[in-house]
């Protein structure tokens, strides 16, 4: 069976095909092998940059063709290193025997031993992967982040002079404005995505146990470590670290895993607080023609998208918290452990994805129910009752808390009404009452 969005196990292929194909770009089969090319071409031209002998007379005008490997690479170019790795059962081998048959067909046979010269195969890997990772980040998730952002900012602006009740501990609370309470989650998702582009996209490039050791043995008089800074800080653009084992430290891509799973965090309490408020019937939401809300349930229109957001959140943090933990311990110099894992980045990458698209989807589709906030905020005058009691401390009376506290707390309600009347009782100036008169839940917001 060929592989479709109807025959895939994982609905980030499956189902949700659509919302996370464009990551195909940067963690499939394909591209991991691509940018596998993209290293030991660059490598190999940065090599030329070198005063080898063996390199002198290689042609730089050929340069141009090398880069096309995997400029142009695509499909059939992958599969013809799959091919080649059913016989070397190892991956990043396949690929260098892939580029040597290239050179052949360029007729540059003579310096096809220096593709992948002194290196490792977690030189390429660990530096191929963070490379397609930090691409995926600023060409994917960031956009897709900031596409929600600008979503809250409309609600903001729209909804900023609307008074809406608050509630702490689920019971009623000071007032509030319903535009403040979304400004809350573009603060957090700001803050976090600025700590997010401070963590360096790392890699590894230094042989075998990380100390140039084939390298320095063929050239002594290379200062191989300035030239790997060069290639790895300027030509590949990520951040190289200086002293490792095989691998990468994992640390700063422990730290890209934590950044963006509190983000993930943030959109999860966003999630649940637009969920909590159409059960309150604070937002209605907009039909679309011919959807079904539910199976035996015809009035139903569900929150479907910040549920399906919330999940597709859960399952990506549960991944992002393994790849935390588990990707900077490696036994000795380096075991397999990190390779079969640091395979699934792209995973909790797409589910993210698709929850931040259907938080999108869900805001979009939010009707502001006036009438209903109205009527929650007519229902609680007794949240007017801090606002009066702090007034009255400013006055220098006397248990303003404990009077207040009576008369908020009897089971025969708080209106409009009963608290005029209960400040008419007070000892206090006919200034002060009317100030405390003039307060009311749709004017007791605050700042």
């Amino acid at each position: 069976m060929n592989l479709s969005p109807l025959s895939a196990i994982s609905p980030i292929d499956g189902r949700y095909h659509k919302a996370t194909s464009e990551l195909a770009e940067y963690f499939s089969e394909a591209a991991l092998i691509k940018y596998r090319v993209y290293v030991e071409i660059e490598y190999f031209i940065s090599l030329c940059e070198l005063p080898l002998p063996q390199l002198s007379n290689f042609d730089k005008g050929k340069f141009g063709a090398l880069r096309s490997l995997y400029l142009k690479f695509d499909n059939l170019d992958a599969e013809a290193v799959k091919e080649i790795e059913k016989t070397t059962n190892h991956d990043v081998k396949a690929v260098e025997y892939f580029i040597k048959d290239e050179f052949s067909k360029l007729d540059l046979d003579e310096f096809k031993e220096f593709i992948h010269f002194g290196l490792t195969s977690q030189d390429i890997n660990n530096t191929a992967i963070p490379h397609s990772f930090k691409l995926a980040i600023e060409n994917s998730y960031i956009p897709a982040l900031n596409e929600l952002g600008e979503e809250l900012k409309k609600r903001v602006s729209e909804w900023s002079e609307i008074p809406m009740l608050a509630h702490t501990h689920g019971q009623p609370a000071s007032p509030t404005r319903l535009g403040k309470e979304l400004q809350v989650f573009i603060e957090r998702i700001e803050a976090q995505l600025v700590q997010l582009r401070t963590i360096p996209f790392s890699a590894k490039f230094g042989g075998a146990t990380g100390n140039f050791n084939a390298h320095y043995i063929s050239y002594p008089k290379v200062d191989w470590i300035a030239f790997a800074n060069r290639f790895v800080n300027f030509g590949l653009k990520l951040n190289r670290s200086q002293f490792t084992t095989q691998i990468e430290h994992y640390d700063n891509f422990a730290a890209h895993c934590d950044a963006l799973k509190r983000i993930n965090n943030i959109l999860i309490d966003l999630n649940r607080d637009m969920w909590s408020y159409i059960s309150m019937n604070y937002f209605k939401q907009q039909i679309k023609a011919g959807e079904v809300g539910s199976s035996a349930m015809p009035h139903k229109v569900n929150p479907i998208d910040f549920e399906n957001s919330e999940g597709n959140l859960g399952l990506a943090n549960a991944i992002f918290e393994h790849l935390a933990a588990k990707l900077p311990i490696s036994r000795l110099q380096r075991d397999l452990t990190d390779s079969t894992v640091l395979r699934n980045i792209g995973v909790p990458l797409a589910h993210t994805l698709i929850a931040i698209k259907s938080t999108v989807r869900g805001l979009k589709k939010l009707l502001i129910n006036k009438d209903a906030i109205k009527a929650d905020l007519e229902a609680n005058w007794s949240v007017v009752a801090e606002a009066i009691q702090t007034v009255l401390r400013r006055e220098g009376y006397p248990n303003p808390y404990e009077a207040l506290k009576e008369l908020t707390r009897t089971n025969s309600g708080v209106n409009q009404k009963t608290i005029s009347q209960f400040v008419d009782t007070l000892d206090v100036s006919e200034e002060v009452k009317s100030e405390l008169k003039a307060v009311s839940p749709f004017n007791y917001t605050g700042l």
